[in-house]
């Protein structure tokens, strides 16, 4: 296990940070309210939950809320806690995610349609283009064609946002900007990967895509678990709050101060997004968050515990990941709709009993996360 007893910081002080950020974001999410409802920033409910008479207040409520948390904890991280050694990369990847989040949320709102050529149209423009150079074009940039359209798999129906592989060029961005600061700049202490009960694997320059891959595919998964209000804002708290603690106990007091001051951020969030939500968190907030807490696990050694400490959102991708494996090798469906809280509430879950015992899974599972993390 990492340990950097100089950045170590009292526990009341770091508390004291989650005092801040709640108090800073209760205050103005009165005003980003009306800013949201006023610019009508509003996407409304997913195609196929519309019949879902639970789902229809949602046809009013703006999205962009998670700008609550990413503002208040980035302006407050460089005002309190800007430290060039262990926060301005984990603030500036969550920034870049976010920002790659508004923009496909103001996309989904503002903007207008949005085709992607399909990989058979390709094939045949291949086969009867009539100018040369453009054949050789397409025959060059066939696996770039065929990696988009393997993508959409992934997607959501919407077809005015960012493309699924436009994301993932700029998630790869932000997880390349983490494993440079990770393998060149922190050490090699963190080279390794550290397990429970003393035990640890030297990965080497292997560790970069490994975190590569964590980032991007721990920022879609908070992403894909915001699909019912109070889902993914409480489940943060619980992940955060573990976080705080693990990165006290490590030694590592900037880390540390930044969990608290999202848990803060996070709990003025939840209060407004409690069905019905006044706001929801959006692709801004979701992506933002996802990266950040990714990021500041893998900074203080506890990748091997990064599992159990993001437990839903996890589960919630990989009901994803099931579901398009299934659909697209073997024709069939496993869940009525992924991710798992949609198919929970196509079998008739109300959506508040979905979030809470969602809520008590994640903490048990976090809990133990923590466990583990201690040995």
């Amino acid at each position: 296990m990492i340990s950097i007893l100089s950045g170590t910081a009292d526990l009341a002080y770091i508390i004291g940070f989650s005092l801040i950020g709640a108090v800073v974001a209760f205050l103005w999410a009165p005003f980003l309210s009306k800013i949201l409802s006023r610019l009508n920033v509003i996407k409304g409910p997913k195609i196929e939950l519309i019949s879902l008479g639970s789902h229809a207040y949602k046809s009013t409520t703006p999205v962009m809320g998670g700008l609550l948390v990413v503002l208040t904890v980035a302006l407050l991280t460089f005002l309190f806690n800007w430290n060039r050694s262990f926060t301005w990369v984990p603030v500036g990847v969550m920034l870049i995610s976010a920002a790659l989040g508004a923009i496909d949320d103001v996309m989904n709102v503002y903007g207008s349609e949005r085709r992607s050529r399909k990989l058979a149209h390709v094939i045949t423009l291949i086969r009867v283009h009539k100018e040369w150079r453009m054949r050789l074009w397409y025959v060059i940039t066939l696996p770039w064609s065929a990696f988009k359209r393997m993508s959409v798999w992934f997607g959501s129906r919407t077809s005015k946002g960012v493309f699924v592989h436009e994301k993932l060029i700029l998630q790869f961005i932000a997880g390349a900007l983490t494993a440079w600061w990770i393998y060149a700049k922190l050490g090699p202490a963190w080279h390794f990967i550290y397990f429970p009960f003393d035990f640890s694997w030297n990965a080497d320059i292997w560790i970069v895509p490994i975190i590569i891959l964590i980032v991007m595919f721990t920022a879609n998964a908070v992403n894909i678990a915001d699909g019912m209000d109070g889902l993914a804002g409480g489940s943060l708290i619980i992940t955060f709050s573990a976080l705080t603690l693990l990165s006290w106990i490590n030694g590592f007091g900037e880390i540390a101060i930044l969990n608290a001051t999202t848990v803060g951020a996070l709990v003025a969030y939840t209060y407004f997004n409690i069905k019905p939500a006044r706001f929801m968190m959006g692709d801004v907030g979701s992506l933002g968050l996802g990266a950040l807490l990714a990021v500041n696990a893998m900074a203080i050694g506890e990748t091997a515990s990064l599992f159990f400490l993001g437990f839903i959102f996890y589960i919630e991708a990989l009901t994803v990941v099931i579901q398009v494996i299934s659909r697209y090798l073997f024709g069939r469906k496993v869940f009525r709709m992924a991710p798992l809280h949609h198919h929970l509430e196509l079998l008739g879950w109300s959506e508040e009993r979905t979030v809470m015992r969602f809520w008590v899974l994640h903490f048990i599972f976090v809990v133990f996360g923590f466990w583990l993390a201690l040995h």
